[in-house]
């Protein structure tokens, strides 16, 4: 382990964010250069608080299985290196989980039974920061090549996961992407003040050296057929992601001013790149109402204060989570607790146990308000609290609920994959759909989920893939198939 006392001796410390004042004004990250350096001066401190458990549970709550007491022993050591190459042993993209994972290791970790637990998310992001400042990440071509092609359809973090491997391990594969760009909602959903561009960008190129090739602009199930594709290719990876939001059929839904959380946060992010986007979706001058308090919510309200929003409130239909892990939801699973992320540090307003009833408008047919009702949950059923009916002001309403399901118009149709009972691709433990040669991986066949289960599901995708196509393979994969069914 790293040093036997670390945590007698030091508590949880995290990197400081820039102040909000000055934040606020632009679109780069909350961390002065980036979170990695800012972490630096305090992260082998912090690295030697992991106690290198015997059974280390944040094992458990990484599903790409990160080895992370043996990179927080060679951080403390000052081995960038083997943190490093450790790191990348599991974690194909450590900037992206480092930055936008919500690190159920860290709920794991034992230190946190009684404890503040390791900072692993931070040592994580400052390991990888490192590692490209000093030239540690290099491409890693394949030493032969093996004839098999793969077409992986989506290139968010599971596409992007499956394709790194699959190209190490020597097949041909292309990366086909709708948008105009490579990396799907990390590009245009993620706001750069969570994570610059820049870091996706240097991971890409990264892969076309390696000899990944990505054409984007391609809109598979459209340009392209599946029929096509299958021909085409040896396999195929669909990691489509699920992309069919979450609606809110109340009355008033037909007026101007309310919009979906992912066409709102798209337009924002190629603004804040230098882009122009005609008649842009934007909250300078409003009165906006975020419906929805996820992650996705907090994008919506960060990048509202950002634009100018006269005010911000952000509404929750589910009753205030406690501050501290609750009796129900024991160590080492992970809590719903109360959290503040950078956003609501910003500003704006959060509202519990209340839904949305009507939508109001003007003459104009634009939406002025909202009607709302105070709910309460009992034996599992929403009940509304009589004499609770109000008003709240809003010009801009944004639905940022969640989703359904992969879009099924298109290639999901063309091809004839089954789908389960939630909409999503069945596919069994190997990640096979019902079409021969066809995977799936990711949030198409999960549900919505974590970025981290995605690139775990992207490595272990390919390493099915590859043994499709050769009869064996030496590709890791986080999740086997005698872990847990697959399908709902």
């Amino acid at each position: 382990m790293a040093d036997p006392k670390g945590f007698l001796k030091s508590g949880r410390e995290g990197a400081a964010r820039r102040p909000v004042e000055e934040r606020v004004q632009d679109w780069n990250e909350v961390y002065p250069g980036s979170v990695g350096r800012a972490l630096l001066p305090i992260i082998n401190t912090q690295a030697s608080r992991c106690m290198d458990c015997g059974i280390p549970f944040c094992h458990q709550g990484c599903p790409l299985g990160n080895i992370i007491p043996e990179w927080n022993d060679l951080v403390w050591r000052d081995d960038w290196s083997g943190a490093i190459e450790r790191l990348h042993a599991t974690n194909n993209f450590p900037e992206f989980t480092g930055r936008l994972c919500p690190a159920p290791c860290e709920t794991a970790c034992v230190l946190g039974i009684n404890q503040d637990p390791v900072t692993i998310k931070n040592i994580e992001v400052a390991i990888i920061d490192k590692a490209w400042e000093s030239g540690l990440v290099t491409p890693q071509p394949p030493e032969w090549l093996s004839g098999r092609t793969v077409a992986v359809v989506g290139s968010g973090p599971a596409g992007l996961a499956t394709a790194q491997q699959l190209t190490r391990a020597g097949h041909t594969v292309a990366v086909y992407e709708r948008a105009d760009q490579i990396g799907g909602l990390m590009r245009y959903g993620i706001p750069e003040f969570k994570m610059e561009k820049k870091y996706l960008d240097q991971r890409l190129e990264q892969m076309k050296r390696e000899g990944t090739v990505f054409r984007p602009g391609v809109d598979v199930g459209g340009q392209i057929t599946g029929a096509a594709l299958r021909e085409r290719y040896d396999a195929v990876v669909l990691a489509v992601g699920s992309t069919t939001p979450r609606d809110l059929p109340v009355p008033g839904r037909e007026l101007q001013g309310i919009h979906q959380a992912m066409d709102f946060l798209p337009q924002a992010n190629r603004v804040a790149r230098g882009e122009t986007v005609e008649d842009q979706i934007t909250a300078e001058g409003k009165h906006v109402v975020i419906i929805g308090g996820g992650d996705t919510g907090a994008d919506c309200l960060g990048t509202s204060t950002r634009q100018g929003a006269l005010s911000v409130t952000q509404l929750e239909i589910m009753p205030l989570p406690p501050e501290v892990r609750p009796a129900a939801q024991p160590w080492p699973t992970y809590p719903m607790t109360f959290k503040v992320s950078s956003a609501h540090e910003e500003g704006g307003e959060r509202l519990y146990s209340v839904s949305t009833t009507e939508f109001l408008g003007d003459a104009e047919g634009r939406v002025r308000a909202l009607k709302l009702v105070e709910v309460r949950f009992e034996d599992g059923k929403l009940i509304q609290v009589e004499g609770t009916e109000h008003e709240i002001m809003a010009d801009l309403v944004l639905f940022a609920m969640g989703f359904v399901g992969p879009e099924k118009p298109g290639l999901v149709e063309q091809l004839g994959v089954e789908l389960d009972a939630r909409g999503n691709i069945v596919r069994d433990a190997s990640f096979a759909t019902t079409v021969p040669g066809v995977y799936v991986a990711g949030d198409a066949g999960r549900g919505q989920s974590l970025i981290v289960w995605a690139i775990a599901e992207g490595r272990s995708a390919a390493s099915a893939v590859d043994r499709y196509l050769t009869g064996d393979s030496a590709l890791p994969s986080p999740i086997k198939p005698t872990d847990r069914p697959l399908t709902v």
